[in-house]
């Protein structure tokens, strides 16, 4: 496919889709731009210079078409201390940094570690952004007017009703115009966009962080650095997996972590903040029609051109309007589907998926609870490995000579039941372990060989491994000790 070729495929060939969804995606980044920015505790410029600039760098350098970047409240809230203790100038060094180390990771093929995602951690992680999401509008619903009420369902009954009379002009933004109208004309008490806090009026400048240049300016804004990179590659790189499932699509998951690093670096020398793909936008937009590139340049583009030429307009938006588009997103985005899995998956499946939720909406920390739905997958995965793992042996006539057939996989988790399975008390002359259907995979694998035959040894028998294939062969070479002079001593204790 040729350079124009790919052009159109990426920019053109989906125009009116893509503008309509990214003025859609636009409208809704200010209040959460705003939100997190107060989360981090900065200026609300800083989330909305940041929001403007990811989104029109990752529309170039990412790897995930239609996905949408922005300040997010997952790197935000790392932040938080930071600017406590050292100030803004900190934050944005420290949001450089963190694209740095993006980057490092994205030529380091960190995209591949999403092999290792099960789709239970998938959807567990989509189902507790989905509950974040409407929790994140509770604020907007509690101690208001009855009127607020009454917008938000009007809201609701506008995103889901009118793609029924229409799908040229996207729901969401139907509903920001008709309830930003309702409001200005009936004079109705709700709170407005401009509520949330001043917008910006002027165009983001490229600054230099004023920090010192030094080795105790790294040791301070390291950690929040490496702990942003990875919070936001592993949002990214979820979201992106999402995205391609809701438009069967695929995407380079290298070539997103290397954008989000770039855009990240731009963010921090034009005075944003750090952030990454945001699951609820990238679902407004591909909801609202969007599938290329261009989408997610237009969010970016008219987020800055709602700020310096209308933001008078913006601020007079309801609040209702965006709370009920956040809560189609969340029903939208929640896995229904996986709730009456839960009786007819896999328990250990279920858990996992559970686990995961609990952990992201307790914690709110993305990265712990896709940390545990992974380790409990492995552990899950390692056990019903062990399982189907054993060891059967013949005796010969003469009661001298004893054969062991060992199948399965020999590793951490069944290495006890190997052993467990030898008889090293009975008096034998030869011993033969056969372990042609079996596969040793680990340390604690070889270790396990290198204990049954120093104790066959030193009962007096001749051991011998008989049928072991060329991966195995191969680990035992490297790390086998049975045949080096004083194994048995060192191996045993004495």
């Amino acid at each position: 496919m040729t350079l124009i070729e790919n052009f159109r495929r990426d920019w053109l060939s989906n125009l009116r889709g893509d503008v309509l969804a990214g003025i859609v995606v636009a409208l809704a980044l200010i209040p959460e731009a705003i939100g997190f920015s107060i989360i981090a505790g900065v200026d609300p410029k800083v989330g909305l210079y940041a929001s403007v600039v990811i989104a029109i760098v990752i529309s170039f350098a990412g790897g995930r078409p239609a996905m949408i970047s922005a300040a997010t409240a997952a790197t935000a809230v790392l932040f938080g201390s930071l600017v406590r203790e050292h100030g803004l100038d900190y934050l944005l060094a420290a949001t450089i940094l963190a694209g740095v180390l993006q980057i490092a990771a994205g030529w380091l093929r960190v995209g591949a570690i999403m092999r290792f995602v099960s789709r239970s951690v998938l959807t567990g992680f989509v189902n507790a952004l989905a509950i974040l999401i409407f929790m994140a509008q509770l604020p907007e619903l509690i101690g208001v007017t009855w009127q607020t009420y009454a917008m938000v369902a009007a809201g609701l009954a506008i995103i889901y009703l009118f793609p029924r009379l229409t799908r040229a002009i996207p729901s969401p933004l139907v509903c920001i115009l008709v309830l930003t109208a309702i409001t200005l004309l009936l004079g109705l008490d709700v709170r407005s966009v401009a509520d949330l806090g001043e917008l910006p009026s002027a165009l983001p400048s490229l600054l230099w962080p004023q920090v010192p240049l030094s080795l105790e300016t790294l040791w301070i804004i390291l950690p929040y650095s490496a702990a942003v990179a990875a919070v936001g590659l592993l949002e990214s790189l979820l979201t992106a997996s999402i995205v391609d499932n809701m438009t069967d699509t695929t995407s380079d998951k290298n070539r997103e972590s290397v954008g989000q690093g770039i855009a990240n670096i731009a963010s921090g020398f034009f005075g944003g903040m750090a952030g990454c793909a945001m699951i609820g936008q990238s679902v407004i937009n591909v909801k609202s029609g969007g599938r290329t590139r261009l989408s997610t340049f237009i969010a970016g583009a008219f987020l800055l051109f709602l700020l310096m030429v209308l933001g008078d307009v913006v601020g007079l938006i309801p609040m209702p309007a965006l709370v009920a588009i956040m809560i189609m997103v969340s029903i939208g985005t929640f896995s229904w589907r996986s709730l009456n899995e839960l009786r007819h998956h896999p328990r250990r499946s279920s858990l996992v998926m559970l686990a995961t939720v609990i952990t992201v909406v307790g914690t709110h920390n993305l990265a712990l609870g896709v940390g545990v739905g992974v380790l409990l997958s492995g552990i899950f995965f390692a056990w019903k490995v062990a399982q189907i793992f054993r060891v059967t042996s013949v005796l010969a006539a003469d009661g001298r000579e004893r054969d062991y057939l060992v199948e399965g996989q020999l590793f951490f988790a069944s290495a006890e039941d190997f052993l467990k399975a030898m008889d090293f008390a009975e008096k034998l002359d030869r011993v033969r372990i056969d372990v042609s259907k079996a596969h040793i995979w680990d340390l604690t694998g070889v270790n396990a060989i290198d204990m049954a035959v120093l104790k066959f040894r030193r009962a007096g028998a001749e051991v011998e491994l008989v049928g072991m294939n060329e991966a195995s062969a191969t680990i035992m070479d490297k790390l086998a000790v049975h045949d080096h002079p004083g194994a048995l001593e060192r191996m045993l204790g004495h």
